[in-house]
């Protein structure tokens, strides 16, 4: 992981720590973001990214309860590359006893097909 990634991994809940970190001792990683403050929230929103407002979003908690975070280099038209790592990603949560929600399965359903609201990159602790 590079500085700017650890510094965002930094601003999430431990066990989102616990499982990215292990995550990249196999795959090459970007953290897009964790912690989200009321400015980029609402702007997430606004662009669609999200469908919440300030503060109830996952992103919103200190420390942050969600965690963007995607296989390097970065291909946002590769759906099929994201859904495999994220399955990556599931796997070592369960592994260590980590239940998270992804955003390619907000239903969970486990059929990305189903999926109405797309956000591949998106993990967060399921509560």
């Amino acid at each position: 992981m590079d500085q700017d990634s650890i510094i965002k991994l930094a601003t999430c809940d431990e066990r989102l720590i616990k499982v990215i970190t292990a995550v990249s001792a196999y795959w090459h990683i970007r953290v897009i973001e964790g912690h989200r403050g009321r400015v980029n929230q609402d702007a997430a929103y606004s662009l669609g990214k999200s469908k919440l407002l300030w503060p109830k979003g996952k992103h919103n908690a200190a420390p942050s309860l969600a965690v963007d975070v995607t296989p390097e280099p970065i291909d946002w038209n590769n759906d099929q590359r994201l859904i495999y790592f994220a399955g990556f990603v599931i796997g070592m949560a369960r592994k260590m006893d980590i239940e998270l929600r992804w955003g390619g399965d907000w239903n969970g359903w486990q059929d990305p097909r189903k999926n109405q609201f797309k956000d591949l990159v998106h993990f967060e602790i399921k509560t």
